[in-house]
């Protein structure tokens, strides 16, 4: 297949540093945990060259919590390296703007359903924007999608799959032989526990769930639609069918979404789908595991589910937290483990991914240094570096990208192991720094030795970037937070070295670590001290 092949897309070949004949000899393929067949197929898409992928989105109810940006953040990734790898990705985010919470939030709020919904919703999109989460090609929302869904019902209805009763309208799961297949539950383990259920809705059997839900004289204008069944708003499930359907067609490669969703959510999905098609619906299913953490009431327990439902501190709020700790740093953090694997968020969760980034940050300070140019607008290939390769020292590091390069792919094409990318990018930096300290390009560097280390750095860059990273540098990189912090910084190396002058050494050593205290570490080198946030 070619790779070029499918539109002009940002995510493919990033600063074109990555393509290399060394690429032509491996394998192209990518295998993904798939939980409806509970093992790790090869992926082929439906159609040559082309992927389709549908992610379930927020219900924009409340505002987005850290466990909301780790589908984005995923699936931005997955969308960012099948780019890479050659295909063409459409990736589809719905919004659920039309949902009983809803109702419920905005009467407390004393506002409107819809400006509830769109001010979350703007919030959300905000979010994802600083998160750098830029491969959705459509958000469509339930509400702008009703005749579709009315249209999905009908076929249902007419195939024998639902039946209306008062107004409502509901799947009958006793159609469907295959239900509970992703879930792997028979139908009577599904229907456990609510055989208590009442009847009164005109439901057949307490398991069948709603498609369409008749309007409550007490419900707002705003939320009702005209049907003909009556006037009401459509169920929860058969929205991802109607939008998934619409805007990727009956049958597409991908769909995508937390754990939590697996059932009822997505199990009445493929119900509802492919008993109204008739044919497949999604081929691979893929689930990011939950996000976590311990509470003050039980510090030994598990950890806990973050939920809206169930409350969300402060600090856990997406805009928050990217506020707090930098959009980078919460993407670094999400991609720092297996997405099949829980996320549990804890200071020492943020401390070691922040510990991860410094390695990256440092290094691209120390090639600043070397050769007098921003990191970030490094544009040498890989290729063109060995051109400059004189000495030992550099062959062996250009030998030793070369092989990274190929394990990076390799990690990634096993169900995108971004955690075991993570690790691969290391070991490049790694490399490269070593080749600095044995080349002695801190005191002396010549044009080529320069060349080479651009090379080896654009590499990591590019690859970086296909995670989501080093697009930009952080703020302290830029000179601080704003021109007093660094003016501040820099009175107090100006100070530390006036205090080493004066042979007052143990100012000195005080004033290093109080700035140490203080997230700031100094570096002497034979140019002056060089500083640096943790």
């Amino acid at each position: 297949m070619d790779r070029r092949w499918g539109r002009a897309n940002p995510y493919r070949d990033p600063l074109g540093v990555l393509f290399h004949p060394i690429y032509d000899g491996v394998a192209m393929t990518m295998r993904l945990y798939n939980t409806l067949t509970r093992q790790k197929e090869l992926f082929e898409p439906l159609q040559p060259g082309k992927v389709g992928i549908y992610l379930c989105g927020p219900t924009v109810y409340k505002p987005s919590h850290l466990g909301h940006a780790v589908g984005p953040i995923i699936f931005d990734v997955l969308k960012r390296y099948l780019t890479f790898k050659g295909y063409s990705v459409r990736l589809i985010v719905n919004v659920t703007d039309v949902d009983d919470k809803l109702i419920v939030e905005a009467r407390e709020q004393q506002t409107t359903v819809p400006e509830l919904a769109r001010r979350i919703e703007s919030l959300y999109l905000d979010a994802m924007k600083k998160l750098r989460i830029r491969g959705i090609d459509a958000m469509p929302r339930a509400s702008e999608n009703i005749p579709e869904i009315i249209a999905s019902i009908q076929r249902l209805i007419d195939r024998g799959h639902a039946y209306a009763a008062d107004g409502n309208v509901y799947f009958d799961v006793s159609t469907d032989g295959d239900y509970g297949k992703l879930s792997n539950r028979k139908p009577e383990e599904l229907l456990a526990g609510t055989r208590d259920a009442l009847v009164e809705t005109g439901k057949r059997r307490p398991g069948d769930f709603a498609l369409w839900k008749a309007a409550k004289p007490d419900e707002p204008r705003e939320v009702v639609y005209d049907s003909p069944w009556g006037p009401g708003r459509p169920g929860w499930h058969i929205e991802c069918s109607a939008m998934s359907a619409k805007f990727l067609g009956e049958t597409f490669d991908i769909h995508g979404g937390g754990l939590d969703l697996v059932f009822p959510h997505h199990e009445n999905e493929i119900a509802q789908s492919e008993c109204m098609t008739g044919r497949p619906f999604a081929r691979f299913w893929l689930h990011n595991g939950l996000t976590r953490m311990k509470t003050k009431e039980r510090p030994d327990a598990e950890p806990e589910k973050i939920s809206k439902s169930l409350g969300v501190q402060e600090r856990l709020l997406l805009m928050n937290l990217i506020d707090e700790l930098g959009p980078e740093l919460v993407r670094y953090m999400v991609i720092s483990s297996h997405y099949r694997s829980p996320l549990d968020f804890s200071d020492e969760t943020i401390a070691a991914a922040r510990k991860g980034l410094q390695t990256f940050y440092r290094m691209f300070e120390r090639f600043r240094r070397i050769t007098g140019r921003d990191a970030y607008q490094v544009n040498t290939r890989l290729e063109q570096a060995r051109q400059a390769a004189g000495g030992d020292a550099a062959r062996k590091l250009l030998d030793e990208m070369f092989a990274h390069q190929l394990e990076f792919v390799r990690v990634m094409d096993d169900d995108l192991n971004t955690a075991g990318a993570l690790g691969v990018l290391y070991e490049m930096a790694g490399c490269v720094n070593r080749f600095v300290e044995v080349a002695g390009l801190e005191d002396s560097a010549d044009a080529d030795s320069c060349s080479v280390l651009e090379g080896a750095v654009g590499s990591i860059l590019g690859h970086g970037r296909l995670l989501g990273l080093f697009e930009e540098p952080p703020p302290a990189a830029r000179g601080g937070d704003d021109e007093l912090s660094e003016g501040l910084i820099r009175l107090l190396i100006d100070a530390r070295q006036k205090a080493r002058q004066l042979r007052q050494f143990e100012l000195a050593d005080f004033i290093r670590t109080r700035m140490a205290d203080l997230g700031v570490t100094l570096e002497d080198r034979p140019g002056g001290t060089e500083w640096r946030r943790e």
